[in-house]
């Protein structure tokens, strides 16, 4: 299972980089295999929290507008 998990998670992050390149949701499919991974790594862990802190300083902005 954990090893299916990690691999989830990777797949997940190297889609997310391809798609910031193309068309599609790439921000949320690193944040999945963050999600996934974080589990198991502390640096997934700290990168997802990051990931998180700015996505609220983005919605705390585009509020103000």
């Amino acid at each position: 299972m954990r090893t299916l998990k990690v691999t989830s998670g990777f797949v997940l992050i190297g889609l997310g980089v391809v798609m910031l390149l193309t068309p599609g949701p790439g921000w949320i499919a690193i944040g999945g295999g963050l999600a996934l991974l974080s589990s198991e790594y502390e640096w997934a862990r700290r990168w997802l929290d990051r990931l998180r802190e700015e996505g609220t300083k983005l919605t705390h902005r585009i509020g103000r507008g």
